[in-house]
């Protein structure tokens, strides 16, 4: 079976999110950029507007944005009634609440949304997932990937991590990945010491930085690759 918009929980975030998540300089805005995984996020969209050159990649880009708005509004209550049933998980400095969370979530997504079907047209938005992705080598100075990658290190394995960086290291000179931490918030991903011993020994600079961004309790570090 293929990829279903069934699998999908979108949940965008907002322009100033990655720019703290990946602390993002105004020289690395003006990079060229390729976001993976991004889903409905607006950052695409509103780098855009300013000028940047950003290309965002995801499997959900199969679908047109009727059936990506029909998904949002099918897992929406859910997923505030997780975050509410969650709320000693996350930091509540920035974003103040749930309610406040939800409405940040919902207007990137709008942001999204209505950027979506020209930015298929202008080939910003591409469908595709790692760890294979649909691009020359080098096409990118920037490559991103936010909230996939380490969080989900109990459904993707070590060798899946070092492939996707690998790839997204073959389409991009620097790669930045966060948060570092499992999906449950409990523990830094098992993965990452071994990602990080296989690109030291292979050529790259690899770092942990923090960044000015934590909601995700103990999430405000990300991982920094690039050649030596």
């Amino acid at each position: 079976m293929g990829f279903t918009l069934e699998k999908v929980v979108p949940w965008g975030r907002s322009y100033d999110e990655y720019v703290s998540m990946f602390g993002l300089t105004e020289a690395d805005l003006e990079l060229r950029i390729l976001g993976c995984g991004d889903g409905p996020a607006a950052f695409n969209s509103e780098l855009t507007k300013r000028g940047g050159n950003i290309v965002s990649v995801d499997p959900i880009y199969v679908f047109d944005a009727d059936q990506i708005k029909g998904r949002i509004s099918e897992t929406y209550a859910a997923v505030m009634a997780q975050m509410r049933n969650n709320q000693s998980d996350y930091v509540w400095a920035t974003v103040q609440s749930v309610e406040q969370l939800g409405n940040i979530r919902m207007s990137a997504m709008e942001t999204f949304l209505a950027d979506f079907e020209a930015g298929k047209d202008e080939s910003r938005y591409v469908p595709g997932e790692l760890p294979s992705l649909p691009f020359e080598s080098g096409k990118f100075e920037l490559a991103l990937s936010s909230h996939f990658l380490f969080l989900y290190s109990d459904q993707l394995s070590a060798e899946f991590h070092l492939q996707a960086l690998q790839e997204m290291l073959r389409v991009a000179r620097e790669v930045r990945v966060f948060p570092l931490l499992t999906l449950n918030g409990a523990s830094i991903s098992p993965h990452l010491q071994f990602v990080k011993e296989y690109f030291a020994q292979n050529g790259f600079s690899i770092e942990v930085k923090p960044v000015p961004y934590e909601f995700q309790r103990g999430g405000n570090e990300m991982l920094v690759i690039k050649p030596v």
